[in-house]
């Protein structure tokens, strides 16, 4: 999958992205590679002498780097005039400037200006760091109701190339409403398009077509059919057991019918509880690698990696925020 996503970037317009936490070795080992490779630019956010004394000590390659300091930027005030207005009245002008001392805040801001095109945090900031700035400066994208996340899930197919499934909302909404799961489907199908996959999208439950019963089931089968409503194009069908969803045996046998039962790419969970351990039981049994989470519904590509990760992973991350921010305009209307 990343060969093609390389592809992709290659063939537009050379993308920058920011990283908040500029001193971290395995963030600057991924810049390195990045560098090497030459398909995508980056800024680093930091005290230029502390990034380079680390990259220095574990041997990576930075040089031509942009390296951007919050202590010392030179149009930080037209920066803190800009999240003032942002603010709308929330903050002061005092307010912000200590924010923007942080490496989040002024990653966010540095999409806002358009000095980078999108951003990746969150090595060492938890989830709520990275996207409590992102919906208080970059904000949903218009007519967005939530923000929410999917996971890209991808391994080796028997015939070449990539098996990639597309897992939602399995990190941010914590217990959506039928409402909620209906906009989740949506904007999981519309990230499923965005790399690649042509989406068919199960609503996932305890029950196929009514076999099960309970308000539960209710609420998925509601979403279900309101997402249908929103997109009458995509492929879309629950609520759906998985084997029902993913074996053609299975959905024969409940009689399924249309290009979802049996042969679905694209899962929606009712909420966190199933999403997270459905894509972790695929990750460690099905031997998928899991890319995300991938946030969705910003107004900018600005994705969170998790505390764990690995300089592999941020690389790989990395691609994949920049990739969102294909064909998205290099200065937002903020």
């Amino acid at each position: 999958m990343f060969d093609e996503l390389i592809a992709k970037l290659k063939a537009n317009p050379r993308k920058k992205i920011v990283f908040t936490e500029g001193t971290d070795p395995r963030i600057l080992e991924a810049t390195a590679k990045l560098n090497a490779c030459g398909f995508l630019d980056v800024v680093l956010v930091g005290n230029p002498d502390e990034v380079q004394k680390v990259a220095k000590e574990n041997n990576f390659q930075i040089g031509g780097v942009e390296i951007l300091d919050p202590d010392n930027y030179p149009e930080m005030d037209a920066m803190i005039d800009k999240m003032v207005e942002l603010r709308k009245g929330k903050m002061d002008r005092d307010q912000c400037a200590a924010l923007l001392k942080k490496g989040n805040y002024f990653g966010t801001m540095l999409v806002v200006m358009g000095v980078a095109d999108c951003l990746l945090g969150g090595a060492t900031y938890t989830t709520a760091d990275t996207v409590r700035p992102a919906l208080q400066l970059v904000k949903t994208r218009p007519g967005a109701k939530l923000v929410s996340s999917a996971f890209l899930m991808t391994r080796p197919a028997a015939q070449g190339g990539s098996e990639v499934l597309i897992m939602g909302d399995c990190a941010i909404n914590i217990k959506p409403t039928e409402d909620e799961l209906a906009v989740i489907g949506v904007q999981v199908a519309n990230c499923a398009t965005v790399f690649g996959v042509d989406p068919r999208i199960a609503f996932l439950s305890y029950s196929t077509k009514g076999s099960g019963a309970g308000e539960d089931v209710d609420k998925v089968r509601n979403a279900c059919e309101k997402a249908k409503n929103f997109r009458p194009d995509l492929k879309i069908d629950g609520e759906l057991q998985f084997d029902a969803a993913v074996n053609p045996t299975v959905a024969k046998t409940k009689h399924l019918e249309g290009p979802v039962g049996g042969h679905a790419n694209t899962f929606i969970f009712p909420d966190i509880n199933a999403g997270n351990i459905g894509y972790k039981i695929a990750q460690r049994l099905g031997n998928f690698e899991a890319v995300g989470p991938v946030l969705l519904g910003l107004n900018a590509p600005i994705n969170d990696l998790s505390r764990g990760c690995n300089a592999d992973e941020v690389y790989k991350m990395a691609i994949v925020t920049a990739i969102q921010s294909i064909g998205v305009p290099p200065v937002y209307k903020f």
